[in-house]
């Protein structure tokens, strides 16, 4: 790689971070949780963790290898429920994490609870 694609390549990465952290603020807010949580590594995850499954302790499971990838998926798919959409927009956060975040945040999808239940 010459500098200017090393340049790019880093901006474009702090881009997509801020846009990350954007849709996680509004995430959490959407869900009656301060958003500055979406701040702070590693409680931030703990956060979106309660917010989606019930019980943030679970994140723990993102530590273990190869239960990470399956408790990733089954968080994607609680993600989905929580805010109130089907596995077709689930499997698109699988597939596509950081867009279908997006517009999770930013479309018209309320927080309906942990893993869809309505409070």
């Amino acid at each position: 790689m010459n500098p200017a694609q090393q340049t790019g390549t880093i901006i474009g990465a702090c881009i997509a971070i801020v846009l990350m952290i954007i849709a996680d603020w509004k995430l959490f807010s959407k869900a009656g949780v301060a958003g500055w949580k979406s701040l702070i590594p590693i409680y931030n995850i703990y956060t979106l963790v309660k917010i989606v499954d019930g019980n943030g302790i679970k994140f723990l499971l993102l530590c273990l290898p190869i239960v990470n990838i399956v408790y990733g998926i089954i968080l994607n798919l609680r993600m989905a429920k929580a805010y109130g959409k089907g596995t077709g927009f689930a499997i698109g956060l699988i597939l596509l994490p950081n867009l279908f975040q997006l517009i999770l945040a930013f479309g018209s999808s309320e927080y309906v609870g942990p893993q869809g239940k309505k409070n």
